[in-house]
């Protein structure tokens, strides 16, 4: 079973567009556990749609104070119980195919412990690469939404110290441990402008603009996971 866990803060908006795409995947052997952290908008009203969709495969989980997506993603893991685990943004819709095809990607490929693909920013693509640990080390370029298994996600989980490039510092930790990721060549997933990745600006923008408070604080959240790493 995959355990997909949903962490949300004030994206009840979005929140249906995300459930829809995962109620039309074609597997279907899954449990939703949504996290709403800290919201102030009305998501409870939107989880109890939904709730009456999925039945028991559905789980919320919701309290007061928002506390960060690394936080939410932690509370609803102590929460899961599928085999393998996928961290997915609520401002995201997945490909009717994209949890059938990251599954058979690690069932094909038993070296590997997660599964990671190219997506869609609005209509910009992101395109990944293949596996390249020592490229992981210099720069972030998987996503969080990836297939993880369940026996390889860190026992610490993620670190909520870590305001940004979460997601790249859960796979540099897991490379420490020797699990490694697999690309599949394939756009398994959209995601809203206006969410998680709201901020994105071309990488050139980081080079002519150093000045900018918000490059410092980019190079400055980057730079405390290279240190947390010995990078």
């Amino acid at each position: 079973m995959i355990s997909i866990i949903i962490p949300i803060y004030n994206q009840a908006g979005k929140l249906s567009s995300c459930l829809e795409s995962i109620k039309k995947q074609t597997y279907d052997n899954f449990e939703i556990i949504l996290v709403n952290d800290g919201s102030t908008d009305d998501i409870h009203s939107v989880a109890e749609i939904w709730k009456q969709e999925f039945g028991i495969r559905f789980e919320y989980i919701s309290y007061g104070e928002n506390k960060g997506a690394p936080a939410a993603r932690n509370a609803g893991l102590a929460k899961s119980k599928g085999a393998f685990i996928l961290f997915c943004d609520a401002d995201a819709t997945l490909e009717p195919f994209a949890l059938e095809t990251m599954l058979e990607a690690l069932g094909k490929h038993t070296e590997a412990s997660y599964a990671y693909s190219s997506f869609l920013w609005g209509r910009k693509l992101f395109k990944s690469f293949p596996f390249d640990a020592e490229r992981l080390k210099k720069e972030p370029y998987i996503h969080t939404i990836s297939l993880i298994r369940r026996e390889h996600m860190p026992k610490s989980g993620w670190d909520e110290s870590i305001k940004k490039f979460q997601d790249w510092d859960l796979w540099l930790t897991m490379l420490k441990e020797d699990h490694n990721g697999y690309w599949i060549d394939q756009v398994l997933f959209r995601v809203s402008p206006g969410g998680s990745m709201s901020n994105w600006v071309p990488k050139i923008f980081y080079k002519l603009f150093p000045f900018l408070l918000e490059v410092k604080k980019y190079k400055a959240a980057m730079g405390k996971v290279k240190e947390k790493h010995g990078l």
